[in-house]
């Protein structure tokens, strides 16, 4: 098993010979315009993709979490093979259809695609009234025979459906979308530092791979943050955080 930032919440994860593409947001830097009602007002996406966009392309599948244009974008739409299969949320099934892929998997509960088990999963963008208004979003595990199973929990805070997954489906490792991303009110909407806390005093065992962060500008959580967080709370042996383009290899 093999885990690979690309950047924000763009992830490349390796299994059974497979490259499954994440969250593809593929814009070349600063080409979006900013996310509104957040102090940061450059233009997304802050930085540059870290490796060549035909590495990232040439992939055996697609997980949306959800279309928000920071986890699906239209150069995501217009460079990626129409034929590669999609896994989303039903929610997500006709948007993405509209772009013309022919092979989407909108996922109620469980899909098995090449011996790998699709799992969705739920979360909560954000806290109380704004968490409503940002659904629906969704996370996946995905396990198979003889690898560590992960789980891309998405674009939401440290919550009882998040805990309810870790504790149904026992992920070795779980992707987190931090960054603290806040619009100037309201509660942050992506996980903090004490939610990484949260979830790694509940599960000691666990390791986390925290993303999302110094690539769109509503997110206020910088990477050296979140390392000075961990160490001073003594949970950096379970934080992973890599830089983008970086690969993260998983044995157990």
């Amino acid at each position: 098993m093999k885990i690979q930032l690309i950047r924000h919440a763009t992830l490349i994860v390796s299994v059974n010979n497979k490259r499954i593409l994440v969250d593809p947001v593929l814009s070349e830097a600063g080409s979006m315009v900013p996310i509104e009602n957040v102090p940061n007002q450059n233009y997304n996406p802050l930085v540059a993709l870290p490796i060549d966009i035909d590495n990232i392309t040439n992939c055996d599948a697609i997980i949306v979490t959800h279309t928000h244009r920071d986890h699906f974008d239209e150069a995501a739409a217009k460079l990626l093979s129409k034929n590669i299969p999609v896994f989303c949320q039903p929610e997500d099934e006709i948007k993405l259809q509209s772009y013309g892929f022919i092979d989407v998997h909108p996922i109620n509960t469980t899909f098995i695609w090449n011996d790998i088990v699709f799992n969705r999963t739920n979360g909560k963008h954000g806290h109380d009234e704004l968490a409503i208004k940002m659904a629906p979003v969704s996370g996946f595990v995905m396990t198979q025979c003889g690898e560590p199973t992960v789980y891309i929990a998405g674009d939401t805070v440290w919550c009882k459906e998040v805990e309810d997954t870790i504790d149904k489906f026992k992920p070795d490792i779980v992707v987190c979308n931090c960054g603290g991303a806040q619009f100037d009110h309201g509660e942050p909407i992506t996980m903090t530092t004490q939610d990484i806390n949260e979830l790694c005093l509940r599960y000691s065992n666990l390791k986390v791979v925290a993303v999302h962060m110094e690539a769109w500008n509503h997110c206020r959580l910088s990477r050296k943050d979140l390392i000075n967080y961990i160490n001073i709370n003594n949970i950096n042996t379970n934080v992973l955080i890599p830089q983008n383009g970086q690969e993260l290899s998983f044995v157990f």
